[in-house]
């Protein structure tokens, strides 16, 4: 590369619906952009990407064959734009059960700073005795399009609750696990990683699932509804993973997904379930998002500018 050709501007371009663009392209990381050498260029959605540009880099969460034909036929006119990231392996991240297979399939050593799973799962297509499942049961469409039906989830208690999957299949029914009503959401941009606590779906304690019967929507679940402690979840009081372990496994999600944009729900089993059988911290992947809501994250333009610093840092050493 040429010294003229190193001192040209950053250029990336992102093609996201109107949605995600008013979220993810906010002023603020524009401007930021811009001071650093970067620019973000919007793609139009309604113009052939192949006469749209010159880029370095696109990014984008459009999806169909008429996108991913439009991006095929670009990147072989244009070999040395960095594409973020594949159609094909977003795709995965679409289908309940593909998203975790992956995770399922990683060799990770977490030392003893606890355990790495899944949670059991299967896929069902309407009402059905689930022998090798124990209630309660987490019940999500299987295809995760970001379309409001992939959001319509249930929280099931006994096979008569298995009605309510008639006019929903086919579904992914999880086997649910005590996690203290937290989540930690990992969020992934490249080699920046940073996690952050939520709140979660209460803890039902067997003495309470002799009471719970059928199913209950998400929106209708509560610490009154499912849990004999009624207490609220103080996040201030409850510790986070340590950063060894978050890094190392976003690391490994990293590369196992072939993805740079995402973010995952960690859960870790409630200690009482821990300290009954003598074992490590137990943490589970429960769900995994392509390219998430970075804007909720406190100091989300720094956290973004470092991946685009590497990104054109990266080229200009190519």
């Amino acid at each position: 590369m040429s010294n003229d050709q190193r001192s040209q501007r950053y250029q990336i371009g992102y093609a996201l619906a109107p949605k995600k663009e008013q979220t993810f392209i906010q002023p603020s990381l524009v401007t930021k952009a811009s001071e650093r050498g970067i620019d973000l260029i919007r793609i139009d959605p309604y113009k052939p990407l192949i006469e749209q540009g010159p880029f370095d880099c696109i990014i984008h969460k459009l999806y169909g064959p008429d996108w991913n034909q439009q991006l095929l036929q670009f990147s072989s006119r244009n070999q040395g734009v960095r594409v973020i990231d594949p159609p094909e392996l977003i795709e995965r991240l679409h289908n309940r059960i593909s998203m975790l297979e992956v995770v399922s399939d990683m060799k990770i050593d977490l030392n003893s700073k606890g355990k790495l799973s899944v949670p059991k799962q299967a896929v069902v297509s309407g009402p059905t005795e689930v022998h090798e499942l124990r209630f309660p049961l987490i019940a999500k469409p299987l295809e995760a399009n970001g379309t409001p039906k992939s959001h319509q989830m249930y929280l099931i208690f006994d096979t008569e609750g298995l009605q309510v999957l008639e006019e929903a299949a086919p579904m992914v029914l999880q086997e649910f696990v005590n996690h203290g009503g937290v989540v930690f959401k990992v969020y992934v941009a490249g080699s920046s990683v940073k996690c952050v606590k939520r709140k979660s779906l209460p803890d039902i304690s067997q003495e309470k699932m002799k009471s719970l019967k059928g199913f209950l929507p998400f929106s209708q679940v509560s610490s009154n509804a499912v849990d004999d402690d009624d207490r609220e979840v103080d996040l201030e009081k409850i510790e986070v993973p340590c950063e060894g372990f978050v890094v190392e496994l976003a690391r490994e999600m990293r590369e196992a997904l072939g993805l740079n944009l995402f973010n995952f729900d960690l859960i870790r089993e409630n200690d009482d379930n821990i300290s009954a059988r003598g074992d490590s911290d137990r943490y589970l992947v429960i769900d995994i998002n392509y390219l998430p809501g970075y804007a909720k994250l406190q100091g989300y333009v720094s956290f973004l500018m470092d991946f685009f610093l590497n990104l054109a840092n990266n080229c200009e050493s190519s």
